[in-house]
């Protein structure tokens, strides 16, 4: 129930955004420049609060069997993802740092999961959407995808090996030894919390977590594309 009520007031702060938004834009003394301004806010606005919602939600983000519980999939990446399609990647890097500054206040990781969320959506999304802005054909989407893909994998690994592990350590005070237990539990091959957690674990895990959000992403962009050029 609190989180639910969490998804309700982030999603009350948002719409209250939006309606400011809407309010300037509306108004017919509005500059150009204006005008911009405001449209990116109500695209910041519209999909930042989507994204909020799918993340805050229980029932909307999960465990993957065979995975440590720890490493929970969820849908917010979507929505960035066809903004930073549709937007460019200032958009998509602007809800991403939204996101991030929202859900601090909410932290049970002492801010350490909202850091490396901020880190792997970046790595996966703003290089995809830099290289779809400049060659806006399907072949340029499927190839930004890719070099996304690979660049945020690479990094989730890395970074959990080299600091996003250690710092949980050290911010929690939680010992390896029990960071360790709950890896076995899920898969036994895993012998430490460094390179073999790294690749039995990080690396399959967001494989598959990329391979879903792409998916839905192509699917739903798709279909929605005019509903989204009304925000242009």
């Amino acid at each position: 129930m609190k989180d639910i009520a969490k998804a309700i007031i982030l999603g009350v702060v948002l719409v209250l955004w939006l309606a400011f938004a809407i309010f300037v834009f509306t108004s017919q003394k509005i500059q150009k420049t204006n005008k911009n301004i405001v449209k990116f806010m109500v695209r910041v606005a519209v999909f930042g609060g989507i994204s909020i919602i799918l993340y805050t939600v229980p029932m909307l983000k999960f465990p993957v069997p065979f995975f440590p519980s720890f490493l929970e999939f969820h849908f917010d990446e979507i929505p960035i993802f066809i903004a930073g399609f549709a937007y460019g990647p200032w958009t998509a890097a602007a809800i991403i740092l939204i996101k991030f500054l929202v859900k601090i206040p909410f932290t049970s990781t002492m801010v350490v999961g909202e850091i490396s969320d901020l880190i792997y959506s970046t790595a996966f999304i703003i290089p995809a959407a830099i290289i779809y802005q400049k060659h806006r054909k399907f072949s340029g989407a499927l190839i930004g995808i890719l070099i996304g893909t690979v660049f945020q994998v690479v990094t989730a690994v890395v970074t959990n090996v080299y600091l996003m592990i250690p710092f949980y350590m050290f911010v929690m005070d939680f010992p390896e030894q029990a960071i360790l237990a709950m890896c076995q539990a899920a898969n036994a091959n895993v012998t430490d919390v460094k390179w073999s957690y790294g690749l039995l674990c990080v690396l399959p895990f967001n494989v598959i977590k990329d391979a879903i959000v792409i998916i839905v992403t192509l699917l739903v962009y798709k279909a929605t594309h005019k509903l989204i050029d009304k925000l242009a």
